[in-house]
């Protein structure tokens, strides 16, 4: 099979590998991978990879193989997933890792979703009801605030996207922001609820936004600078407030089956702001990078 691997001796920090088929262990089964999507920070982070580790984590497919015991999903069905070495031909992911897609979805309808509808689901999970509340959401644009977006409306929140420039905010309040703004100066009454994908002063000052009571999930650090909290700035009179990271994407069997119904449904759509061949990575990644990207990158296994 091909894959792309990590290579960090190179200029791009990846390139297409030819390797044998991965085999699955007990509680795996063996996808044939139709298409992988980019997470930002993947992109961020290629450096990190030691050389020749195949990357990627979302992938949809056909299962080639079901786990040994006959358990979980068989030979043929569709398939979306989330685990290491999504980004070939072939990859291995957990039984608790994977969930059935009905043919009435195109598996490039979910395989966008893993990574960031996991996070956005499990931080907005653990906010409490949204209900009558109000939630901010920064880097909205970005994958995981365009599926946080749609889910907070879903749950009844008052939600309140933030972006870093007016064209960035093109097409939020059609997903269900009822307020979409440039910038943390233009929110003018405190929140209950923030998904902070920005961090550094974004999250000093989302902080400060915060009304009693309320909770601050860091679930991501897009700017890239270091967040100085003034001196006194974490209290206020009044029920606590709570700043909260996430990082918990295991065994999201279950939590891939929910968002797949939702799309099902007509309630969620893909943050999808790229699509190609995945021999057009590169070319993904410079757009990505040049903030020409709004969403995720999908790669078309083609």
């Amino acid at each position: 099979m091909r894959a792309f691997v990590a290579a960090p001796d190179t200029v791009e920090g990846f390139r297409m590998a030819d390797l044998p088929d991965p085999t699955p262990g007990p509680g795996q089964v063996l996808v044939d991978v139709r298409h992988a999507a980019v997470n930002a920070g993947e992109i961020r982070h290629l450096d990190v990879w030691p050389d020749g580790q195949v990357l990627g984590f979302d992938a949809a497919g056909l299962v080639v193989r079901g786990a040994a015991d006959g358990s979980g999903p068989r030979a043929g069905d569709r398939v979306v997933a989330f685990g290491s070495g999504a980004w070939a031909q072939r990859a291995v992911f957990d039984l608790d890792s994977v969930a059935e897609v009905p043919g009435a979805v195109d598996l490039s309808e979910v395989a966008a979703l893993p990574m960031v509808g996991i996070t956005a689901l499990r931080t907005l999970r653990a906010s409490g009801p949204l209900l009558g509340r109000r939630v901010l959401i920064t880097g909205a644009s970005g994958g995981v605030g365009r599926v946080a977006v749609q889910l907070a409306r879903h749950e009844g929140a008052h939600v309140i996207a933030v972006v870093g420039s007016a064209p960035r905010g093109d097409g939020l309040a059609a997903l269900g922001a009822d307020e979409v703004v440039v910038g943390l100066e233009a929110v003018g009454r405190p929140v209950d609820v923030v998904l902070d994908t920005v961090g550094g002063p974004h999250l000093v000052a989302a902080w400060g936004l915060l009304a009693p009571g309320g909770v601050l999930h860091s679930i991501g650090w897009a700017s890239g600078y270091s967040a100085v909290f003034p001196v006194n700035s974490t209290f206020a009179p009044g029920a606590a407030r709570t700043l909260r990271s996430f990082g918990d994407a295991t065994a999201p069997a279950a939590d891939l089956a929910l968002l797949v119904d939702l799309v099902v449904r007509g309630v969620l759509r893909a943050p999808i702001g790229w699509r190609g061949s995945w021999h057009r990575l590169g070319d993904a990644i410079e757009a990505f990078r040049g903030r020409r990207v709004s969403g995720k990158i999908l790669l078309d296994l083609d």
